[in-house]
């Protein structure tokens, strides 16, 4: 199967390419297109139309997902609190949770 260049500025297709690479199991490529779909959208969010907002927050919590999966936790805290802002809902907020548990997890004790 030949892949279409993601070499265009359309954000819906890089994030298809991202969830395809997810699909795979091929995390860093998927983190690359995550990032370029939040890469293409401006700073401020106040004239996104509704499908573009949900597009930046999937590549926000899609992005915490594959950070998770590389073990790189304050970034995906990063992400996963990104996408909350976007669009609060119970989902993203149990990955947020969860992230910050984990985090507290690989903390060292202060056993001295």
């Amino acid at each position: 199967m030949a892949l279409y260049s993601c070499a265009d500025n359309d954000p819906n297709r890089h994030l298809e390419l991202a969830k395809w690479y997810n699909s795979k199991g091929l995390y860093d490529e998927a983190i690359s297109e995550y990032r370029e779909v939040i890469r293409l959208y401006p700073e401020s969010t106040q004239n996104l139309s509704r499908e573009e907002y949900n597009s930046l927050s999937t590549a926000h919590y899609h992005l915490a997902l594959m950070y998770t999966k590389k073990g790189w936790w304050e970034f995906a805290l990063d992400a996963a609190e990104s996408s909350f802002q976007l669009q609060p809902n119970n989902d993203v907020h149990e990955l947020v949770d969860l992230i910050k548990k984990q985090i507290r997890l690989n903390k060292p004790s202060d056993s001295s």
